[in-house]
């Protein structure tokens, strides 16, 4: 089997899955009269984080911790990054030195 069917079929289930998903939360949250900023906090909240989700899982029923331990960093440290950053491009961050260091080890 061609490895490039593989990915394109994944990235077609994703998008499918995901839609699928955001669909369905939002039909059931409009039934018990959720705001709908609650509703679109709540649903990209959980859409981002059900693939990490998906492979962590599958990750530990395969007994594989290492995959399941660097998805959850890597997904953390790039959440993080890329609102750290899009803050940053929005409006400079002013922050003391002092409160940098020991945040940074605290991050650690």
């Amino acid at each position: 089997m061609n490895p490039y069917f593989g990915m394109v079929g994944g990235l077609v289930s994703l998008f499918v899955g995901g839609n699928l998903l955001v669909r369905g939360a939002v039909t059931i949250a409009r039934r018990f009269r959720i705001s709908p900023l609650l509703i679109g906090l709540t649903v990209v909240a959980f859409s981002t984080s059900a693939p990490e989700l998906v492979v962590t899982v599958g990750a530990a029923l395969r007994n594989a911790p290492g995959l399941a331990l660097g998805n959850v960093v890597g997904t953390n440290l790039s959440n993080l990054g890329l609102v750290l950053g899009v803050a940053a491009l929005a409006s400079p961050i002013a922050a003391d030195w002092r409160d940098v260091g020991r945040d940074v080890w605290v991050m650690v």
